[in-house]
């Protein structure tokens, strides 16, 4: 490989692609917006703009993309802007990662056409770039993240150290899946051939910024919440997930003191609720935390002056958050065998089929948006207009099922590849940037599965490196035609 990478990307067959996805993107965004002039919003993009607006530094969800929000705020008003960033931020990086896989391990033009399409063609980036959500941003680094990775295992340089440790730092405070990514960063660092003094900053350096950040996060939700915790919605997360196998346990031991009166008014609920309510899953989504009837708005309601609160809900939300968080510990420490019957195991479905969630309509199929939305970029009023609310849904209807499909060929690949060691040994760097692969996949699932909840929109970026991957496994066994390979 003796060309430089910048040299590389210019040479003629990459120049295409180059020029190729620019044009693609350019004219894609403006036909999109032609028929989406308004940004698309959800419950969750009116707190990341009420945070932005009021210059706090905790929210319920991460405070990293309020902190964006507010920062483009200060260059223009345009929601046009804020999307048009989003998406062609997402391309600028996809065009690096396309370009890294073929500098590295130059699969065939065939192989190069097909991953090519999937990043450069695909609807599905367009509708999560115009989210007022972290999605978009979040994928977009998560990219940039894997691809230093890559460049640490093949090209290791002292400055990726402080590289993908901001990276990660950036990573986290827009969503808190990015909690394991130092785990992985650690596997590429020690397969890498660098000193173990340059592996281990590179191991703790992350860690130390993450651990600023989760002090200031703490010592600014006790400030506006009164307790100090990291993540407000935590807590929340942690009784809704516990609940769903409640009405299959006997609970017998009391819970801790503080939980008492919220465990009176679970048992009171599941006393009364018709059966059907009592054989929700986690396919449901977030049932107990949306169900205005269930203990957990129950217990808000009664416990704290929600119409006093002047935050748009994060004191209220952080005053129980805590209560919830020990008493979801206590009933998952307890019944470990009902919480994976109930909760895991519906969850690993969940996982294979992520439901498309808020991607099926278009602004919740609202033809209005908040008042807060409609100030914060200088809307002249509230009413919105699409092509349509519902067309999203049949665009995207079928990428849950391809994600299900990418998972079980890799799969299938891996198993083949395992087996071939000849092409293990012969080709040894793609084998170590396949084995960063398999733990980032690994490590996904399972965190996906465990803590995190699980809808298509946060699966993208895993989708994204497994069908990338598995193609390249694929070809390297045989089963696609390596003729036409380019590479340097």
């Amino acid at each position: 490989m003796s060309a430089t990478f910048p040299s590389f990307v210019l040479s003629k067959p990459q120049r295409i692609y180059l020029l190729v996805a620019v044009f693609a993107a350019i004219i894609q965004l403006i036909v999109f917006k032609l028929c989406y002039p308004f940004a698309d919003f959800f419950s969750d993009s009116y707190s990341y703009i009420f945070a932005a607006a009021n210059r706090l530094d905790v929210n319920i969800w991460p405070i990293g993309y309020s902190k964006f929000l507010w920062l483009f705020h200060q260059l223009t008003y345009s929601d046009t802007a804020v999307v048009a960033f989003q998406y062609l931020f997402g391309q600028a990086i996809a065009l690096y990662f396309f370009f890294t896989l073929l500098y590295f391990y130059a699969p065939s033009r065939q192989l190069s056409n097909i991953i090519f399409i999937f990043l450069f063609f695909n609807p599905l980036f367009l509708y999560l770039g115009n989210y007022i959500s972290s999605d978009a941003l979040f994928l977009g680094l998560s990219l940039l993240w894997l691809v230093q990775l890559l460049w640490i295992i093949h090209r290791p340089r002292i400055y990726q150290v402080f590289v993908h440790a901001l990276l990660i730092a950036i990573l986290f405070t827009l969503r808190y899946n990015a909690m394991f990514y130092p785990l992985i960063s650690a596997v590429a660092l020690v397969i890498s051939h660098r000193k173990p003094v340059w592996k281990l900053c590179g191991i703790a350096f992350p860690l130390l910024l993450i651990l600023l950040f989760v002090n200031h996060t703490r010592n600014s939700s006790y400030t506006l919440t009164g307790t100090r915790q990291f993540s407000i919605f935590g807590g929340w997360q942690m009784a809704n997930n516990a609940l769903y196998m409640y009405p299959f346990i006997t609970e017998n031991e009391p819970p801790p003191a503080e939980c008492r009166e919220f465990d009176r008014l679970v048992k009171s609920y599941f006393s009364l609720v018709p059966e059907e309510l009592k054989t929700v899953s986690p396919r449901d989504g977030a049932f107990y935390i949306k169900y205005p009837a269930a203990p957990l708005k129950q217990y808000l309601a009664r416990n704290v002056n929600v119409t006093g609160d002047k935050t748009n809900g994060i004191s209220s939300w952080g005053a129980v958050a805590p209560v919830y968080g020990t008493y979801g510990k206590f009933l998952i420490t307890r019944h470990p065998v009902g919480f994976t019957r109930y909760f895991l195991l519906p969850n690993t479905f969940n996982y294979c089929l992520p439901p498309l969630e808020k991607l099926e309509v278009y602004n919740l199929g609202e033809k209005k948006v908040s008042a807060i939305a409609a100030r914060w970029f200088h809307y002249p009023g509230t009413r919105i207009t699409a092509v349509s609310m519902n067309i999203q849904g049949a665009i995207l209807l079928l990428f849950p099922a391809i994600f299900l499909i990418t998972n079980l060929f890799f799969i299938w690949i891996l198993v083949l590849w395992i087996r071939n060691r000849r092409n293990r040994i012969k080709d040894q760097a793609f084998s170590n940037a396949l084995f960063l692969v398999i733990s980032l996949l690994l490590v996904n699932c399972a965190f996906s599965i465990l803590a995190s909840p699980i809808v298509f929109r946060y699966q993208v970026f895993p989708m994204i490196v497994c069908l990338s991957f598995s193609l390249m496994m694929a070809e390297r066994i045989g089963i696609f035609s390596d003729t036409g390979t380019q590479g340097s």
